[in-house]
């Protein structure tokens, strides 16, 4: 029984140190983009979406097609390579999004390289 309260404890530090560093990550790409009147939705599940869809310059009504299944995957990559473009980096950044792990990697090179 101590095993999975430790197990779960971790789970639960773990996820909300990924949720802290991408909400940052997305503040910051948010503040040097030009959206620094909108950055603090980055700190809301679900409505930072609309952040990033405003990043990348891409209409609201596409948070529809980011809760489509598999339809979501293609929007999401779309929406990082356009922020990667924002940036000033190479489009394919954003496509660096589906690969696990290195996906933690793409928001705060994003975020904090110049």
């Amino acid at each position: 029984m101590h095993g999975n309260f430790f197990a779960s404890t971790w789970g639960i530090l773990i996820s909300l140190i990924t949720y802290l560093y991408f909400s940052y990550s997305l503040y910051v790409i948010a503040q040097k983009s030009g959206h620094s009147d909108n950055a603090w939705l980055a700190w809301i599940p679900i409505i930072n979406a609309f952040l990033m869809l405003q990043i990348a310059g891409e209409p609201g009504w596409w948070f529809i097609l980011l809760l489509i299944p598999i339809v979501n995957i293609v929007i999401g990559v779309i929406v990082w390579m356009k922020i990667a473009e924002v940036r000033g980096k190479p489009n394919w950044w954003g496509v660096l999004i589906l690969i696990p792990i290195v996906n933690l990697i793409v928001p705060g090179y994003l975020a904090f390289s110049d």
